[in-house]
């Protein structure tokens, strides 16, 4: 990870913001290690974890959803 962006920016909220429920259930679920939005040393995580709650987070049906198109 590049240690150097430690900036929640306006465009990244704004990416977050746009990720559909599914979306951000793929990204936690497959991104790889060390992923920015993952990195709770980070801003990132905490405003990308709040809006994945808001959405209702995993649920059974959405984990075998993207589960089977993996």
């Amino acid at each position: 990870m590049d240690k150097l962006i430690t900036e929640l920016t306006d465009g990244r909220k704004a990416e977050i913001d746009g990720m559909s429920r599914e979306a951000m259930c793929r990204l936690w679920r497959f991104a790889p290690p060390g992923h920015l939005y993952f990195d709770t040393t980070q801003p990132f995580f905490e405003y990308f974890k709040k809006r994945f709650d808001s959405l209702g987070g995993f649920s059974p049906e959405i984990s075998k959803q993207i589960d089977g198109d993996e």
